[in-house]
């Protein structure tokens, strides 16, 4: 987050005396305010202030005893202190400070003025507002192509699951200082950013082997917690144990589990043909995934599936998988298992929900096939398919690759139009989806438009939307990379609007900007997950063509 920095500025105002001509020992007023001739009220705040040159000039009601100003009574901090010039003007009733030093690009600042006696008088309420300084628009790093810029972010963002691995079991950590809490899910976006990081020649093929052989060793020990062969959102790194998501979710998470059974399907097709150490590893993987009991979690004979069951509360959390949302590849993992199917009946029933998960309405001109009105947040577009290919995928409801595609147009159409009018929305500044936002979380969408854009949306969406997200990531690093460009690349969050940027980072919105910007470079991850034979059956089996 910007530093907020207070400039208490302590000088006080002219008052109606018997001399109307002066407020020496009187009370002192303030007609107006102006700092670079736009007029601010008391409590006011004003945005989009050039950094460069800052001055405040002040009218005051009548004329005050310039030979009483001191600048012990004007405060400036922040980096400021008395670094600047004052003036009277010869009517001896305006006040001008200039700023001698240009201040930060995108700050805010708070100028006050204290109660108190100063100019012969005294102020007997104060004066404040706030300021935010303009977007310093400067590149803040050399140009490079863009093939090297989508290099770079690939290797700073796969550091986070390379270098901040879980010491003990390999697994993503949830988010940057979440010590042992692991997450399965984002693990599984992790695995292939392994993939993605043997292939970009960030590490060695056998670097990339002993990770996911410690990955793969733990998931499939005896000690680490599955509850019907599905893992829980959260584990401890070292002990394997689950450690609740929320008070009842300290059970089995199918969707989490579902995103780490992707990732580990895409490691065994990449391994599949190898060495005898690799065919070993694809041996693990293969029992993993053929030990977790989809066809359990219909809770019963239900023809549809539940998130989550846990062995002290059972199916209490109640909460159907259905569609659309981020979990297609629910379906049709549970679709493709040889040992624990479900049948087309469950999916059409619990995730079409028999056809009324269609949309079929225009946003922005752009025709939206299924799901919420203006799509929900961008997440949809990228969890189920950082393996699943959505290229010639479709189904008799829709064209997937069409669905993805005005998804994420519809999400760069509407934060270009800004009907909220946040600071900084526009062509190359967009991007709604699950993220950190000031003092919480949230999954930011069009109808939900907290005014936080998360990097991950927009950069994600490379393989739909392959210009404007582009922009976008020239923007993010190049413009607003002082801010919110760190070790493991791009933070997770920031608003212009505020001014606030996230320190934060976590593993399921690292993970598919890693896994995207491959799939939109090579395909990668998609050509290998599309060659396991179970996953072709399963499509199949739930009447897709691909």
């Amino acid at each position: 987050m910007p530093k907020l920095l207070w400039i208490p500025v302590l000088f006080f105002i002219l008052a109606c005396n018997k001399d109307p001509e002066s407020t020496e020992g009187g009370e002192i007023l303030i007609d107006s305010l102006y700092i670079n001739n736009v007029y601010v009220t008391n409590n006011g705040n004003i945005e989009n202030i050039d950094y460069s040159s800052v001055e405040i000039r002040v009218k005051f009601h009548s004329r005050v005893d310039t030979l009483q100003f001191s600048k012990d009574k004007l405060f400036i901090t922040g980096g400021v202190d008395t670094n600047y010039l004052h003036r009277f003007g010869d009517d001896r009733q305006t006040l001008i400070i200039t700023l001698l030093d240009p201040l930060e690009g995108l700050s805010t600042y708070r100028v006050l003025f204290d109660q108190g006696p100063t100019l012969g008088g005294t102020i007997y309420k104060s004066y404040s507002f706030v300021f935010v300084t303009r977007l310093d628009e400067t590149p803040k790093f050399p140009a490079i192509t863009e093939d090297s810029l989508l290099t770079l972010v690939q290797r700073k963002t796969f550091d986070y699951f390379w270098e901040y691995g879980h010491p003990v079991s390999g697994l993503a950590r949830e988010r940057y200082d979440s010590g042992d809490i692991v997450t399965t899910g984002g693990s599984g976006f992790g695995l292939m950013a392994i993939l993605t990081g043997i292939e970009r020649g960030f590490i060695t093929r056998q670097e990339g082997l002993d990770r996911l052989k410690t990955i793969v060793s733990f998931l499939i020990d005896p000690a680490t917690d599955r509850f019907h062969g599905a893992y829980p959102h959260w584990l401890n790194g070292t002990t394997g144990k689950v450690h609740p998501f929320s008070s009842k979710d300290d059970g089995g998470d199918l969707v989490e589990t579902a995103f780490l059974v992707q990732g580990l399907l895409t490691v065994k097709a990449y391994f599949i043909n190898g060495s005898t150490a690799e065919k070993a590893l694809c041996d693990s993987i293969t029992k993993i995934w053929e030990g977790v009991e989809w066809d359990w979690y219909r809770n019963g004979d239900q023809n549809r599936l539940y998130w989550h069951w846990s062995p002290n509360y059972a199916w209490q959390m109640n909460m159907p998988v259905t569609g659309w949302n981020e979990a297609l590849i629910v379906y049709v993992l549970a679709a493709s298992s040889p040992t624990h199917t479900i049948t087309k009946e469950v999916y059409d029933a619990g995730w079409t929900r028999n056809g009324a998960f269609v949309n079929n309405k225009t946003f922005y001109d752009i025709l939206l096939p299924l799901g919420y009105d203006y799509g929900g947040p961008l997440f949809f577009a990228h969890y189920s398919f950082l393996a699943l290919d959505p290229r010639n995928l479709s189904d008799p409801y829709t064209g997937y690759w069409t669905q993805l595609t005005a998804h994420s147009r519809i999400n760069y159409e509407y934060c270009k139009a800004n009907p909220k009018q946040y600071t900084g929305y526009g062509s190359d500044c967009w991007g709604l989806t699950a993220s950190d936002i000031p003092g919480g979380y949230t999954a930011s969408s069009p109808t939900n438009d907290q005014g936080v854009i998360a990097p991950t949306a927009a950069v994600s969406s490379l393989p739909y939307t392959p210009a404007e997200s582009m922009d976008a990531l020239k923007f993010f690093y190049y413009i607003l990379g002082d801010r919110l460009w760190g070790d493991y690349g791009f933070y997770d969050a920031f608003s212009l609007e505020e001014p606030w940027f996230a320190s934060s980072y976590l593993a399921i919105d690292q993970g598919p900007i890693v896994c995207m910007i491959e799939n939109y470079r090579t395909g990668l991850l998609w050509d290998l997950f599309m060659t396991d034979e179970d996953i072709l059956a399963g499509l199949t089996k739930l009447g897709f063509t691909y």
